[in-house]
């Protein structure tokens, strides 16, 4: 496992023996479609639209770009997300029964923790900094 994700984590956003052609104005290049069985196709661009394609998979300095996989992968995220938020919201207790009693306490003062609203990040971030990130 370790060894696909290091293969992953190092890998370009277009590898070289993808580009076909550069007249110093346009830029062609392969791409595989995955919506018509995996053909490979070439597409002509400007210059500056290729740049401005690529440099959006560069990654600031310090991130590392991982794969999701696991309960997080695409196949299935939204049903196994949805499983596991109901999972958490009923808590069983030794005998099978539901808990009366609160699954998450304060550590501090002891009372009970209830769950609150599933957000967005958009709406995460408009909540915490107070403006739209768009």
């Amino acid at each position: 496992m370790l060894r696909y994700l290091g293969r992953y984590t190092h890998r370009v956003a277009i590898s070289n023996h993808r580009l076909i052609a550069f007249d110093g104005e346009q830029v062609t290049f392969r791409w595989k479609d995955y919506a018509h069985e995996n053909q490979w196709r070439t597409m002509t661009i400007t210059a500056v639209e290729f740049l401005r394609r690529f440099v959006q998979h560069v990654l600031p300095r310090g991130f590392v770009r991982i794969r999701q996989f696991g309960y997080l992968a695409n196949h299935g995220r939204t049903a196994r997300l949805t499983l596991a938020r109901r999972l958490l919201r009923c808590t069983l207790t030794t005998t099978g029964a539901p808990a009366t009693t609160p699954v998450w306490c304060c550590p501090r003062c002891g009372a009970s923790m209830r769950l609150g609203p599933i957000l967005t990040a958009r709406q995460l971030a408009w909540a915490c900094l107070g403006f739209d990130t768009s």
